[in-house]
């Protein structure tokens, strides 16, 4: 005769389940939003890349090597995110002082059917100087999406217009495109500076 006080099979069976499954999940967003050592690659986050900066030079990951650099996705008709971003990554770099010619930034248009290089130019005169601007045609930059692990998507809007759903994660690379993780913007940006300034 089965103890009334011990769980059937039938009930530890899910139960187990449901904690395995927990487990798996919890592993899946440490590796994912935990800083993990640089890597580069398909098995990583960041990779070879070939867009067109804002001057209409084509440029790739090589020309980011040698130095750290922040990447960040958008598109220059974004309300808000993407201007309050560029924003924030322009105060961290006034921060930085001297140091901030030890980093560099790249912010990659997810809109190349707008996004022209003319267009980037004037979008980023509003921000720091420093900040290079990359389009492409629309294969090359859904490349760059997914060599990232980022996120894109085209939403049509009510006016017949529409709009772009991203990523909004700041990415840290290293001087040899590896991912060392999301850059914190949400405080002061001399606290931003202080702890890039250990990186770079």
């Amino acid at each position: 005769m089965r103890s009334p006080l011990r769980p059937s099979r039938s009930v530890l069976l899910p139960l187990a389940a449901f904690v395995a499954g927990l487990v798996a999940i919890s592993v899946a967003l440490v590796m994912t939003l935990v800083p993990q050592h640089p890597q580069s690659g398909p098995s990583g986050i960041g990779g070879p890349f070939t867009l067109v900066n804002q001057d209409g030079a084509t440029v790739s990951e090589r020309d980011f090597a040698g130095k750290p650099y922040l990447m960040f996705f958008g598109f220059t008709h974004c309300p808000d995110v993407c201007p309050t971003t560029l924003q924030q990554i322009s105060d961290v770099l006034a921060a930085l002082g001297p140091k901030a010619d030890r980093l560099k930034v790249a912010f990659v248009s997810v809109d190349p059917e707008r996004d022209t290089p003319a267009s980037l130019k004037t979008y980023l005169s509003s921000f720091d100087p420093r900040i290079v601007g990359l389009t492409g045609s629309p294969e090359q930059v859904a490349a760059t999406v997914k060599t990232f692990r980022a996120y894109a998507k085209k939403v049509p809007g009510s006016s017949g217009d529409y709009t772009m759903e991203h990523t909004a994660l700041v990415y840290l690379m290293d001087a040899r495109n590896g991912f060392v993780g999301a850059v914190n913007l949400n405080r002061p940006a001399a606290e931003t500076a202080a702890e890039l300034s250990k990186r770079i």
